[in-house]
Formats: C-alpha cells, sequence, structure tokens
C-alpha cells in the first residue's frame, strides 16, 4: 500500500497545475502559428504575448553574450587538448548523450583517454547514465557548471596528451594502444563537451549539432516561445550535423530537412541516427537483461520525463504489444510518491480495460533519475528500455564514414594551429 502525508494531498493540486503549464508550453512550442487556432482561446490569449516578450528579451540577451564573447571581452578559454562539442538548437531528444558516449567509446578503442565534460541536469540521470556505460573505458566524466575548473582539475589529476602523440594515435588506429599500457596512455586525450554549443567559454575544434528529425525546429521561435536555443543561422557555425530519430522521419521529411540546413551551411556534412532498442531489464533485477520480445502482446504503459517522449512511444509500439498508452512528465522531472500514485491508477485502468496485467516502460534516464523511489511500484511489472546510438547507412554516411570525418577535422584543426 502507498502512503503518503496530508501536505502531500496539499501540494499534489499545485504540482498537477505546474506540470500542466509546462506542458501546456511545451506543446505551444512545437505548434506552428498557423495552427495556435487549435489551442483554446484563454490560453492562447494569455500564454502567447508573456512567452513571445519573454522570446524577444531572451534574443536580445542571447546576442549581447554572443557580442561579448566575440569581442573578448568575455573570455573564451582554450584547453591543452583537442575539444569536441557535442550540442543543439533546441531543447529535449536530441541524441546528445548518445552521441557522447558513442565519441567517448570511438576514442578509447583507438586508445585515447577522453574526458566528458558535461553539467549534470535535473537529477543528474544522464551523467549517472554515462558513467554505467563508459565504466569499463578509459573515458572520464568531469561534472559542473564551470567546465573551465572541472577540466583543469582533472587535468592536473591525470596530465594530457601532446599533440603528436594525439595525431599518431589517431592516424595509427591501432588497439595495441588501449588504455592500460603505459602511463602515458592514461593521459587525457580529447575533452568531449557535452551540451556545448552556446557554451562560449570553451574553443571547441569540431562543432558537432544534433537535430531532432521528428520536431526539428518547433515553431520556429526561440525559448520560451518556442524551442529554439538560437536561430537557424547558427547552424553555420558547424562541422557536421546529426540528424536523430531519423528512423521515425518519412522520405520526404528527411530531404526537407537537409535542405533547410544546405540553404544555412551549403557543404556541411549530414548524418542520420536512431536509438535502436538493445534489451530490457525488470528494476527487481537491474543485472538481468530481457530480450525486446518480452512485450509483445503485452498491454504497456509507457512512463517519461524525457525531452522528447514521442520518439520513445514511437519506437516502443515497434515492438509489438498489444496496447500502448503513455503518461508523459517534463524532461528531467524528479519522480514523487504523488507520481507513483499516479502511474499506479493508470496502471488499474488499463487492467480493467483489458482484463490483463499491464506493463510500465521507462527509459533508463528516468532510471538513473531515481532508481529507489521507482522500488515503490513493486506492485508492477516495470521494464526499463536500454537503447544505443545507430548511424542509418545513407549514400556513405555510416558510422565508419562519421569515424572518419571526426579524424580528419581534427587532424586539419590541430595540424593548422
Amino acid at each position: 500500500m502507498i502512503r503518503y502525508e496530508e501536505s502531500d494531498k496539499l501540494e499534489l493540486p499545485l504540482r498537477e497545475s505546474m506540470e500542466r503549464l509546462r506542458k501546456l508550453v511545451a506543446l505551444m512550442a512545437i505548434t506552428p502559428d498557423s495552427r495556435l487556432s487549435e489551442l483554446p482561446f484563454h490560453q492562447r490569449a494569455l500564454l502567447v504575448p508573456v512567452l513571445s516578450f519573454a522570446s524577444s528579451l531572451y534574443c536580445l540577451s542571447l546576442s549581447l553574450r554572443r557580442r561579448l564573447f566575440l569581442s573578448s571581452l568575455l573570455p573564451t578559454h582554450r584547453l591543452p587538448v583537442p575539444v569536441i562539442s557535442v550540442g543543439n538548437l533546441t531543447w529535449g531528444g536530441n541524441g546528445k548523450t548518445p552521441m557522447v558516449e558513442f565519441i567517448a567509446s570511438f576514442f578509447d578503442e583507438i586508445g585515447i583517454p577522453s574526458l566528458v565534460l558535461t553539467r549534470g541536469y535535473g537529477g543528474g540521470d544522464e551523467v549517472k547514465m554515462l558513467k554505467r556505460h563508459l565504466l569499463r573505458t578509459s573515458a572520464r566524466i568531469g561534472v559542473g557548471s564551470n567546465r573551465k575548473a572541472i577540466a583543469d582539475s582533472l587535468f592536473e589529476r591525470y596530465g594530457f596528451m601532446d599533440a603528436k602523440l594525439f595525431l599518431e594515435k589517431l592516424s595509427w588506429s591501432c588497439k595495441s594502444c588501449k588504455f592500460g599500457g603505459s602511463s602515458v596512455d592514461e593521459k587525457i586525450g580529447v575533452v568531449v563537451l557535452d551540451d556545448g554549443m552556446q557554451h562560449w567559454s570553451l574553443f571547441r575544434d569540431v562543432e558537432i549539432v544534433m537535430v531532432n528529425g521528428l520536431m526539428p525546429w518547433g515553431n520556429n521561435h526561440l525559448i520560451p516561445r518556442g524551442p529554439l536555443r538560437e536561430p537557424l543561422t547558427a547552424l553555420s557555425r558547424a562541422d557536421v550535423v546529426v540528424v536523430h530519430h531519423a528512423d521515425l522521419v518519412s522520405d520526404t521529411e528527411l530531404e526537407n530537412l537537409k535542405s533547410t540546413i544546405r540553404k544555412v551551411s551549403a557543404s556541411i556534412p549530414i548524418f542520420f541516427t536512431r536509438l535502436s532498442p538493445s534489451y530490457f531489464f525488470e528494476i527487481k533485477n537491474y543485472s538481468n537483461k530481457l530480450p525486446l520480445s518480452v512485450v509483445h502482446d503485452m498491454v504497456v504503459l509507457c512512463v517519461s520525463a524525457i525531452g522528447f517522449p514521442d520518439a520513445f512511444v514511437q519506437g516502443l509500439c515497434k515492438l509489438g504489444p498489444l496496447h500502448v498508452d503513455r503518461l508523459d512528465f517534463s524532461d528531467h522531472h524528479l519522480t514523487e510518491i504523488n507520481d507513483i500514485v499516479l502511474v499506479t491508477k493508470k496502471v488499474q485502468m488499463l487492467e480493467n480495460e483489458f482484463k490483463v496485467k499491464a506493463v510500465i516502460v521507462m527509459t533508463e534516464k528516468d532510471y538513473y533519475r531515481d532508481p529507489v523511489i521507482l522500488k515503490q511500484l513493486h506492485d508492477s511489472k516495470v521494464f526499463i528500455l536500454c537503447s544505443s546510438l545507430q548511424f542509418l547507412p545513407s549514400n556513405e554516411q555510416s558510422a565508419g564514414d562519421f569515424t572518419r570525418k571526426l579524424r580528419k577535422l581534427l587532424q586539419n584543426k590541430i595540424e593548422f594551429q
């Protein structure tokens, strides 16, 4: 039996109201101006002017901050090793964390230890997931808002490769250079800057921009009126663009998306990726991997607090469940006991409707945000879906082509310094 205090009951309406407001703002951010009339009048009349004014202020501050960095009134620091920024133009669901993991794993394979610098949002879900996935690699993870200071402390602790050795390892591609050999191999060779596109206080050698193929630019407004962190013209700074969730987008939409990107930067390389489901584990036995077929012909409730839950739900539907329902919370939402009550009620409704036991499916990020409180769902089976980044081969744009492009960009930047 789930219990909660009287104070929780009193706070519940307020939390639910705030959650509804966040969902409404997120909905408006993906709704084109031409379709705003579909929203209730009182919502449009109240929120559109307020959000538009806030977006104007954001645009002004963004422009001023950018000018301060360009004029060197605000300093841009250069680290002693190459820096690869993985960022995006819009909020949530762009595949930054899987791409950071992919890049760190690639460098580990060729004997170059990497340092991942991340702010660690929300409950630290992304950091916890990265630490688990990169546990058996040479990658280090630095967490904090002052990423220059974090990097300096880790360089002091582990040391860093000189440019000559880095270029040699980058060219050799030999697994005999793997971490654990000589002491020099333990030195950090490259920095991967998570969510780094707008982090202008650190110089970067390569700029990778992730784009959500299902919702590339939203309603084309800056936040909070829309999802854009910067105008589309910022794509001109990118060395590589990666369109994520490309498997869930039609060929026509992908071509239109490529055309939009090419208008900003005609020659920029464009790659396509997906989040490929690998296996499930149950929270009661996280060490036991379960096949994807475990949800076949089952009634499933998808529960998530991620940036773009549509991709998660659509991907799960492809695994053959009997029925899929969903319960979405705002990105990085910290699960509370009232949320557990809400999930439990939703499961009971599904079981009453379909006369079978329902299972709950969550993402790894949701699990790592707070695995302890999820154990309150002890009356239900809770499966955690584990996935990995996969490149979709298209016009010689495979994973191998991506890493070769990354090598070439780094070699060119370092040799011309």
